[in-house]
């Protein structure tokens, strides 16, 4: 029976261990993948810093592509498209599965239906630890979107794909035609970023993006950025007349900001704000006398992550998406990448799965 090797963590301040299953037969509907590569996501170091608390021991990491290495038996081998899959392609897959003929499924939001698994947020048991990105292989449930990649596509780039592309390929669905909009975007990390590039592909007139982090704002103009407005500053004040106000930051302070700044008829949408933070103070006179939008966004659709799929595919040469993962690790040194993603908190981290010269393959 083929191994499979898997980085454990167990809680809050513990050190990761490297440990090692047998890789289970198929069950039904299910795909046994050969993770290629995994980046650390900004909800990863939440749970590593106990911001954010899950079921333990588990398996993390979500940020993932990989390489198909079998399909359970009776398996119609289609992606999410209906494309034939094959032994040896390189897929990315939805961070979530969920039953497709659930009410919330059938109303655009399977990240909210029922029977909701969620890679890299599982616990471990003993018949089911291969489900996160910190491992050297991963199998996909029946629910789960699985989309090929061209290889041409470098493995940092498509992994970011199925979380950071997706979550704003899904703002940009909820704020609608933005060709000609002047847009604000606050938080510059990865998904400020991303929302830059995707609102200039979109035709967006003309891009703010705000933070106070002067690092990562030196980065945004690369992206797609008009200009960058450093918040810590007490000159600086945001630009009047927005049409869209994305937060990717999570400050209330920053959607507060932001919604001050709005157009009539304005859209704000909020994608960041996923963890416990003071209450949001919003001036309802303000928002009724102005027709404002306030729109909220947790994860993303299957439409949302088709487009991110199609959009990385078109402009990962366009905007600098190889400089996104700063430096990458292999899986037996994860605990040192976490510790540099905590102490010097580039946009992402990776865990380079090739680098495993003794990996078990299945």
């Amino acid at each position: 029976m083929s191994k499979a090797k898997l980085m454990v963590f167990e809680g809050q301040g513990q050190p990761m261990s490297l440990q090692e299953q047998n890789i289970p037969d198929l069950k039904p509907g299910e795909i046994l993948v050969k993770n290629r590569y995994t980046s650390i996501c900004g909800s990863d170091l939440h749970t590593y810093c106990g911001l954010r608390q899950e079921k333990v021991p588990t398996v993390l990491g979500h940020e993932i592509v990989g390489e198909i290495l079998a399909f359970a038996h009776g398996h119609d081998q289609k992606d999410h498209l209906g494309n034939q899959l094959h032994v040896g392609d390189l897929v990315t897959w939805s961070i979530f599965s969920s039953d497709p003929d659930s009410e919330m499924s059938r109303a655009g939001m399977p990240q909210k239906g029922t029977g909701l698994f969620k890679y890299g947020h599982a616990q471990v048991t003993a018949d089911d630890a291969l489900h996160g990105g910190l491992s050297t292989h991963c199998i996909l449930k029946p629910g789960t979107a699985v989309l090929g990649i061209s290889k041409e596509v470098p493995l940092p780039v498509a992994a970011i794909i199925n979380c950071a592309v997706a979550t704003v390929a899904g703002a940009l669905r909820l704020a609608g035609n933005l060709q000609g909009k002047t847009i604000l975007i606050t938080g510059s990390g990865l998904l400020g970023m991303v929302c830059a590039a995707m609102c200039k592909d979109a035709g967006a007139k003309f891009i703010h993006m705000a933070d106070i982090n002067p690092q990562r704002l030196e980065q945004a103009n690369d992206f797609g950025a008009n200009e960058t407005h450093l918040l810590t500053d007490p000159t600086v004040q945001l630009p009047g007349g927005i049409d869209v106000a994305f937060d990717m930051s999570g400050s209330a302070d920053a959607m507060e900001n932001s919604l001050n700044v709005l157009a009539i008829g304005g859209i704000a949408v909020w994608i960041g704000a996923v963890f416990n933070t003071r209450k949001v103070q919003v001036d309802a006179e303000s928002v009724v006398r102005r027709l404002v939008t306030i729109k909220g966004l947790h994860n993303y659709n299957f439409e949302d992550f088709v487009y991110a799929v199609n959009f990385i595919s078109k402009n990962h040469r366009v905007f600098p998406f190889e400089k996104v993962v700063s430096k990458e690790f292999s899986l037996a040194d994860t605990n040192e990448a976490f510790q540099y993603a905590v102490t010097h908190k580039p946009l992402r981290v990776g865990i380079n799965l090739d680098q495993q010269t003794d990996q078990t393959n299945g």
